[in-house]
């Protein structure tokens, strides 16, 4: 057993089939009669489970991960064309129902996107979400507050000045092109100290609109509600909770559409480069 990764190994099941040690990234797992990790190569380790995950009789654990705690792979896939045919119709929803999802089932879909690859494995995603209604209409009087008070003087400058625009249009006749009126709110941020603070919240944010997809829930990326708590007003931020030392990577609207679209959009073609070194 390592007393820093708490690796262990039941005797009685493994096989010494070496999986573990053939798939260990950094190549730190001997196989002698048992797998092992020497105390000083420790500190390599990702913490990434995969010698656990790929154990096939279930005798590793590490981290204090037990193999019957985690969720068995039934190796049953989504239906291929289901999902491309999900992702072509993928639209982003501006009219949301008022109706509010429940707090639980957002938490179970943040969960699952919380498994998303990170850079060096920091699993640091951190998700900041407004589930309530009061909240959220709260929020967006202050988002829009902040803008009017920057756009009276004369401090968004181009080309973020359009959204003072959308803050008059807010004002006068109460039309929300910033927040769509829709429900839910979730900001995705990591500590600036990981590897790739910024990539990992989108990847994460990604995963997390296909799950709501699947779901039947819209999704809208949104820049201007990003650059509104990150670079307009610090103290967005700072009523959101979102910690001090993160970098945000991108906000994202939610909630059940208001409307539908029968057929998916035309693609303008794709961009590839075939690469064909000599």
């Amino acid at each position: 057993m390592n007393n820093m990764l708490d690796f262990k190994v039941d005797e009685s099941k493994c096989t010494t089939c070496g999986l573990c040690a053939g798939d260990c990234p950094m190549g730190i797992i001997n196989m002698n009669q048992l797998p092992s990790i020497e105390s000083e190569e420790e500190q390599l380790c990702l913490k990434c489970q995969h010698c656990m995950a790929v154990c096939p009789t279930g005798a590793l654990s590490i981290l204090g991960k037990e193999p019957e705690n985690s969720l068995k792979n039934s190796r049953t896939l989504p239906d291929p064309k289901l999902m491309s045919e999900m992702i072509k119709n993928r639209r982003s929803v501006r009219k949301y129902k008022k109706e509010v999802l429940d707090k639980e089932f957002i938490n179970e879909l943040l969960e699952t996107a919380s498994y998303a690859p990170t850079g060096h494995n920091d699993n640091g995603v951190h998700f900041t979400v407004i589930d309530e209604t009061n909240t959220m209409q709260q929020f967006r009087e202050m988002v829009y507050a902040s803008i009017k008070k920057a756009g009276d003087a004369g401090e968004i400058k181009p080309p973020m000045d359009f959204i003072y625009g959308l803050q008059k249009l807010w004002e006068h006749t109460g039309e929300d092109r910033l927040f769509w009126k829709a429900p839910h709110l979730v900001i995705a941020s990591a500590p600036s100290t990981n590897v790739t603070p910024v990539e990992d919240s989108l990847i994460a944010l990604s995963y997390f609109e296909l799950l709501v997809n699947a779901n039947g829930i819209g999704t809208l990326w949104d820049g201007m509600i990003k650059w509104a708590i990150n670079d307009l007003d610090t103290d967005l931020r700072k009523a959101l909770g979102i910690p001090g030392d993160h970098k945000i990577g991108y906000a994202m609207l939610f909630g059940k559409p208001a409307i539908k679209y029968p057929r998916a959009i035309q693609s303008e073609g794709i961009h590839i480069s075939s690469v064909s070194l000599k």
